[in-house]
C-alpha cells in the first residue's frame, strides 16, 4: 500500500525521523556563524550577545543531551572577536541607545534601568550620560534634557496638554502618576502636564 500525505509507516514521519537526528555538536565556527546572524540584524551589547550564544548553546545541548556549561569558555571568545572585530561595542551601543530612548521620552533614571537591563556596566552608562551632557553644550544641560525627554514622553503618552480640552482635569492626578512612574521628577512633571499648549513648551 503506497502511504498517503500525513500518513505513517514502519519509519515513522519524515519529520519524526529529522527530529530523531541529533543536531551537530557545538563548535567555534558555528558559535561565530550564529554570532555574525545575530549581529547582522540586531545592535546589541556584549552581555546581549553573550546571552544569546548562551541560549542557543543550551538549546543544542539539551537535544544532544550534554552539559552546556562546558562550552562557557567557547562563548567568551567568540564575543571577545566580535569586539576586537568591532561589530560589539558597549559605548557606541549605550550611547545610541540612550539618543533613542531619550526620543522615546525615557527619564534619566528610566534610561539608566533600560540601559542596564541590556548588560551595559554603570561606568559605561555614566560615560554615555556624561557625553550626552557634553552635546548639550549647556550649563544646565542635564535639567535641559530631562525636560526634552518629559516632553516627548507626554506627548508619546498623550499626556496633559496632549489630551482634549475637556478630559485634562479629570486625568491630571493619573497623568502626573504617570509621568512619576516613568522616572521624572514632581516638579518637571507638574510642569509638563499643567503646560497651557505643546506649542508653550
Amino acid at each position: 500500500m503506497i502511504a498517503t500525505k500525513g500518513s505513517r509507516n514502519c519509519h515513522g514521519t519524515e519529520r519524526e525521523v529529522r527530529e530523531a537526528r541529533p543536531e551537530p555538536p557545538v563548535t567555534a565556527a558555528w558559535l561565530e556563524r550564529v554570532a555574525l546572524h545575530y549581529l547582522d540584524r540586531y545592535g546589541a551589547s556584549s552581555e546581549m550577545l553573550r546571552r544569546v550564544l548562551a541560549r542557543r548553546v543550551e538549546r543544542r545541548c539539551r537535544s544532544r543531551d550534554e552539559a552546556a556549561d562546558v562550552h562557557a569558555g567557547l562563548i567568551a571568545e567568540t564575543v571577545a572577536r566580535a569586539q576586537r572585530a568591532g561589530l560589539i561595542d558597549d559605548a557606541r551601543f549605550a550611547a545610541a541607545r540612550l539618543a533613542t530612548l531619550r526620543r522615546r521620552g525615557a527619564s534619566t533614571r528610566q534610561a539608566r534601568a533600560k540601559l542596564s537591563e541590556k548588560g551595559i556596566d554603570a561606568d559605561t552608562i555614566r560615560a554615555a550620560m556624561s557625553d550626552e551632557r557634553q552635546e548639550a553644550e549647556d550649563a544646565d544641560a542635564e535639567a535641559d534634557t530631562e525636560r526634552q525627554a518629559a516632553l516627548a514622553y507626554a506627548r508619546r503618552r498623550r499626556l496633559g496638554p496632549h489630551r482634549p480640552p475637556g478630559a485634562r482635569e479629570a486625568n491630571r492626578e493619573r497623568d502626573l502618576a504617570a509621568m512619576a512612574r516613568a522616572g521624572f521628577p514632581y516638579a518637571l512633571a507638574r510642569a509638563v502636564i499643567g503646560a497651557a499648549t505643546d506649542e508653550e513648551e
